[in-house]
């Protein structure tokens, strides 16, 4: 069954309390620079008509989404598999503390994602799957409720996925793919043959 085309702002969360870490599912909060990054990008595309507002449950994103999405008088929901990758043993430390520790490791994983992932760690293959599966899911239930346009306010592994995926780029590229902290990235998201076709707007 093909679907309609959806429109997703993807909004990265701003700075954090640890944001000199890997910190995955670690849930620190935002800071005051963080809360004012987002809300520029929001301020930025304030001609927006969001007909949703999708967020990952950790506070870095929440805390920012579910307000607006009040003062926005905009539906919410919070998506568990919107989350960052999962970073296992590394969960919380720096990337200085890793390399010092376990150099081949972190470098395996930097330039080989594909095959490597951080010791206890979320596999690239399985936060791919999840993601995607959260975007299956999403688009059906935008398109039950005659939706098309969402904020999607999610986390830099989610974005970079999406983007590499949409540019048709190997995913070992996936680490090198830019999303800026607290900055919006704009992907059309359509079904074909119930596979999950992503394109990327440019603005």
């Amino acid at each position: 069954m093909n679907l309609p085309i959806i429109q997703l702002d993807l909004l990265r969360h701003g700075a954090t309390e640890q944001g000199h870490t890997l910190r995955g599912h670690i849930d620190d909060a935002l800071t005051a620079e963080g809360l004012a990054q987002m809300q520029a990008s929001i301020d930025t595309h304030s001609n927006q008509n969001w007909h949703v507002i999708v967020s990952s449950p950790l506070l870095r994103c929440a805390h920012f989404a579910a307000p607006l999405a009040q003062r926005l008088a905009c539906p919410y929901i919070e998506v568990e598999a919107l989350k960052e990758m999962y970073f296992g043993e590394w969960e919380g430390k720096t990337t200085q503390s890793i390399y010092e520790q376990s150099p081949e490791e972190l470098a395996n994983f930097w330039q080989c994602p594909t095959q490597y992932s951080a010791p206890q760690g979320e596999r690239l293959i399985d936060f791919q799957t999840r993601v995607l599966n959260a975007l299956k899911k999403l688009i059906e239930l935008m398109s039950m409720q005659h939706q098309s346009h969402a904020l999607v306010v999610t986390h830099g592994g989610v974005i970079k996925l999406l983007r590499c995926l949409a540019q048709q780029r190997p995913l070992d590229e996936l680490l090198s793919m830019q999303a800026p902290l607290g900055e919006l990235v704009t992907l059309q998201l359509s079904t074909q043959d119930d596979q999950l076709m992503i394109q990327e707007m440019y603005q």
